[in-house]
């Protein structure tokens, strides 16, 4: 999947994208069919980086039953002839979730589409699952026909069959479909699920990896097997040494740390630090400076996650370093620094929007920890991080940041985030934005008495009004 562009954060489209409150109330204002396009725009073209951890499908639905959408456009995308030719979830998953969603809130015309595309579509394992939570038996029962017939009856057809029983995400249809009265379909299901079972016992007991009694030099191979064939296992690797290495083999751990291979040298440096070892933080800095870059990110990853005093003292001496060590030195004072390092967490934060923008990968630290330490004056740095980032989680962290920062927050950002994509921001602001904004009361109503929020927005918003104000 290509990198989505995104629109500028004041325009409709880039409020959508974002999964941002304000572009929910913007689209409910604009022309409708501004809107409409808008929204068609996001749905069948995923604006998140990441997919697999943000939120847009709840949102997006709730807007389509806002605008009194029609499907039209999700329609001929996912029956559209690329379906066959571009089979990446990433094209077609998005609109399926929203379909589930709205199918949930009622609408039977997004129940049909998904059923339709379950029938005939390449990402048809997707919209099951989407079926699965919300159709009823009789609507899996028709579909199990249309899908067993993907599936070839040779051997080879039988074996994806069967890894892809073992594999369903969501397994409702496939044990209705054992139970099918026509016994062409239960009989294949079932043997199907069989098969199975006895492929993940299989693998269970054919154990790939190290072994019991393995050496310390064996476990530095394994590790650098891993990078000659792409994989890196130095953080398995480490979790073997702690069992495998005693207090005589520290020396040659020591050793693989200044100058081992790759493989080993990265295994040695997790170990430890890890294990707080005296030379550790020296060994770290030896490695940021004459490691390759592969070490060099182990070296930052393990220092990171030490928790000694020396690590954090250690750290306000690297913090103002201009290289990945001084980065990582301003995280772990984010995580586990005073109110003495106010100062270099906030210059860390600046540097970071500065030289990498607002949607740098520290920031997603920095921001906790300006949080975390109460650094008021960070308040209109974490505002730009919020308005301008497209990782909608890394605005959640901005809006729980500002929750302790900025005095302006309950009646400024909080308002809109009670519309925004997250629920965790959704709870943030049920928490804190000023009810004497009568959007904000009606908006806590709605939130507590819509079924598919989430139990933590629907707590924080019923410690927010009575229940006598949760009817609508």
């Amino acid at each position: 999947m290509f990198d989505p562009v995104i629109a500028p954060s004041g325009t409709l489209l880039g409020l959508l994208q974002r999964g941002r409150g304000d572009g929910t109330l913007h689209a409910l204002t604009a022309p409708r069919s501004e809107a409409l396009a808008a929204l068609n725009h996001c749905v069948l073209r995923d604006p998140r980086h990441d997919w697999q951890l943000e939120n847009r499908s709840l949102y997006y639905a709730r807007l389509y039953l806002d605008l009194h959408g029609e499907l039209d456009a999700i329609e001929a995308h996912l029956l559209d002839p690329e379906d066959v030719l571009d089979t990446d979830e990433s094209r077609t998953g998005l609109a399926l979730a929203v379909l589930g969603h709205l199918a949930s809130y009622g609408r039977r015309d997004a129940l049909e589409l998904l059923r339709r595309y379950a029938a005939h579509g390449t990402n048809w394992a997707w919209a099951l699952d989407e079926l699965a939570l919300r159709d009823d038996d009789a609507g899996l029962r028709a579909l199990a026909a249309p899908v067993l017939a993907r599936f070839s009856t040779d051997a080879e057809g039988e074996a994806e069959l069967a890894a892809t029983v073992r594999d369903a995400f969501e397994p409702r249809p496939w044990r209705l479909w054992a139970d099918d009265p026509r016994a062409s379909i239960a009989t294949r299901v079932r043997a199907a699920q069989e098969t199975g079972c006895f492929d993940r016992w299989q693998r269970q007991m054919r154990p790939t990896g190290p072994r019991p009694g393995w050496s310390v030099r064996a476990v530095f191979e394994w590790a650098q097997q891993g990078v000659e064939r792409g994989a890196a296992l130095h953080v398995p690797a480490a979790r073997c040494l702690t069992a495998v290495a005693g207090p005589e083999d520290r020396p040659e751990i020591v050793r693989a740390a200044e100058d081992g291979t790759e493989g080993a040298r990265c295994t040695a440096l997790r170990y430890l630090a890890d294990g707080n070892d005296p030379d550790a933080l020296a060994l770290i800095e030896r490695a940021v400076a004459t490691g390759s870059p592969a070490v060099v990110e182990a070296a930052v990853d393990a220092f990171e996650r030490m928790r000694s005093l020396a690590a954090v003292d250690r750290a306000r001496g690297w913090a103002r370093r201009p290289d990945p060590l001084g980065a990582a030195a301003g995280r772990v004072l984010a995580t586990r620094g005073g109110t003495q390092d106010r100062d270099l967490v906030l210059s860390a934060l600046r540097e970071a929007v500065r030289g990498e923008g607002p949607d740098a990968p520290t920031l997603w630290t920095l921001v906790d920890g300006t949080g975390r330490l109460g650094i008021a004056c960070a308040a209109p740095v974490l505002r730009h991080i919020y308005r301008e980032t497209a990782s909608s989680h890394l605005r959640g962290r901005a809006a729980r940041a500002l929750a302790a920062t900025d005095p302006s927050f309950g009646t400024g950002f909080a308002v809109e985030c009670l519309w925004d994509c997250e629920e965790s921001t959704r709870e943030i602001a049920a928490r804190h934005a000023e009810t004497g904004d009568t959007r904000v009361v009606e908006r806590l109503r709605r939130l507590a008495a819509d079924p598919a929020e989430e139990a933590e927005v629907q707590t924080a918003v019923r410690s927010r009004i009575g229940p006598e104000e949760t009817a609508v």
